[in-house]
């Protein structure tokens, strides 16, 4: 599905701040009450704490590759999943780690704010 505004595009811009290692873009695209359950972990992770990992270069996102990805809309709230490749570094350990994961959006005065993200390892094999 192709989208040069909206969902699609903010899910862009999500990905394109982890991987520019980008604080402010973060802060910008995540709801106040943003909640991340983390792929490698499950552990629930907070904006401020996502944001100062990233922004920090604590965590780093070399790249991440998405795919199958796919938006379905109802009203002011968007549902976007898709499948990843992610090379990343946290402290002195890198992985890569394929996943499918799923994002909601919600439209706020004209924008998408990202409001809960959810990652799953695909196990290898």
């Amino acid at each position: 599905m192709s989208d040069t505004s909206g969902a699609l595009a903010a899910d862009r811009e999500f990905f394109k701040a982890l991987t520019d290692g980008n604080g402010d873009a973060l802060n910008r695209l995540l709801a106040d009450d943003f909640i991340l359950i983390d792929v490698m972990r499950g552990m629930e992770v907070a904006k401020t704490a996502l944001v100062e990992l990233v922004g920090s270069g604590q965590l780093k996102f070399e790249s991440i590759t998405p795919a199958d990805v796919h938006e379905r809309r109802y009203g002011p709230t968007a549902i976007v999943s898709g499948r990843t490749t992610m090379r990343m570094r946290f402290e002195q350990t890198s992985v890569t780690v394929q996943s499918r994961y799923v994002h909601i959006y919600i439209e706020d005065h004209g924008s998408w704010r990202m409001v809960s993200a959810q990652g799953t390892q695909i196990a290898e094999g």
